[in-house]
């Protein structure tokens, strides 16, 4: 039988699993997705191994496998954690939207200005670092509760680590984010790579699918199943 009679006879046997398998790469694209957290960058939001939702249509639509979007949708808001493209390494990065076009943001000394306002903070409890691995609780650390203009989440402070714990008052400019991780001094964001340009974004999660644990052979950590992310 000639080659390309047998590739035509494969693909007509298998044209439910190639409409499936195109559509399914749609829908990822385009409409809702899930990923990887392979770092602790976002503790104790989110904790290395858990698997999160990403819902790609928070912002608008777009064309599939591209940044055009067909609809304008929400802007991202003060304390969405959002995934999106990094514009300076070729990878998805998951982080948390601190400023807003047009705000002026300061740091000093880990506490957070927007705008002239101090950020409230208040000492978070053991609840919040249950899920943390254990090289981190064997860390010298501080979780904390940040308040930003009246939406409330988690924080880590590790004292030991270099950081850049001040910088500003910075100004964002329009179009543009400035996001931070939780884990304030291990996380390579906004400080590092600058602002975050609205195309770049993404999606927002807000809901962890599921978790594997990576300190014990990636079993599944029920706890941390179809959690709810402040």
């Amino acid at each position: 039988m000639h080659y390309s009679t047998r590739f035509s006879s494969f693909l007509a046997a298998n044209r439910s699993l190639f409409v499936f398998l195109t559509l399914m790469a749609i829908f990822r694209s385009a409409i809702a997705d899930w990923m990887h957290v392979p770092s602790g960058s976002m503790n104790p939001t989110l904790v290395e191994g858990d698997r999160i939702l990403v819902n790609k249509m928070a912002y608008g639509l777009r064309v599939p496998f591209t940044t055009i979007r067909l609809t304008t949708g929400q802007d991202p808001q003060r304390g969405d954690i959002v995934v999106f493209d990094s514009p300076t390494e070729s990878k998805a990065l998951v982080k948390r939207v601190i400023g807003l076009p047009g705000d002026a943001v300061e740091m000093r000394d880990e506490r957070l200005r927007i705008n002239g306002r101090e950020a409230d903070y208040a000492k978070a409890g053991l609840s919040v670092e249950a899920a943390l691995l254990q090289t981190i609780k064997h860390e010298t650390h501080l979780s904390l509760y940040e308040e930003l203009q009246g939406r409330a989440h988690p924080i880590m402070i590790l004292p030991d680590r270099p950081a850049m714990r001040s910088f500003g008052p910075i100004f964002v400019p329009q179009g543009q984010y400035l996001l931070l991780g939780d884990s304030r001094d291990n996380s390579k964001d906004s400080r590092f790579i600058g602002f975050v340009s609205r195309e770049r974004i993404v999606g927002r999660t807000a809901r962890v699918a599921f978790s594997l644990d990576p300190e014990n052979y990636l079993l599944p950590r029920s706890h941390r199943f179809l959690v709810d992310l402040q």
